[in-house]
């Protein structure tokens, strides 16, 4: 299992994971040291364990707000889908009556020429 060297806060870690994650394991500490900075900068010293719970819950309500949003595109996306179900059936009986008034119009224009060849 590979192992990554990370740095947060100053502070060196090694960390295990799957094979090819890591650069994506480089990202994410990055990210959080990024944030713990953030904190660090508004904050000041306020203690590493409150700035490490400070940035998980920043971190978690990032990701509430996106699970959120991702719903709400989704139950878009669904209401999408159930529009464009309606309007294909709209369709469908738009082409299914502009077929029966096409087969009236034959059958009175036949009824035209009978009477036209009789006459």
């Amino acid at each position: 299992m590979p192992q990554v060297v990370v740095s947060i806060d100053g502070k060196t870690y090694r960390m295990a994971c799957g094979e090819g994650e890591e650069p994506h394991l480089t990202a994410l500490a990055a990210e959080v040291d990024r944030k713990i900075a953030e904190l660090r900068d508004g904050f000041g010293q306020i203690g590493d364990l409150r700035l490490t719970v400070m940035a998980a819950i920043t971190a978690t309500d990032e990701l509430f707000e996106a699970r959120r949003r991702i719903a709400e595109l989704e139950g878009g996306m669904e209401q999408k889908s159930v529009d464009t179900g309606e309007l294909e059936h709209v369709r469908r009986r738009e082409r299914e009556s502009f077929v029966e008034s096409l087969n009236e119009t034959a059958a009175a224009l036949e009824r035209i020429g009978t009477r036209l060849g009789s006459a």
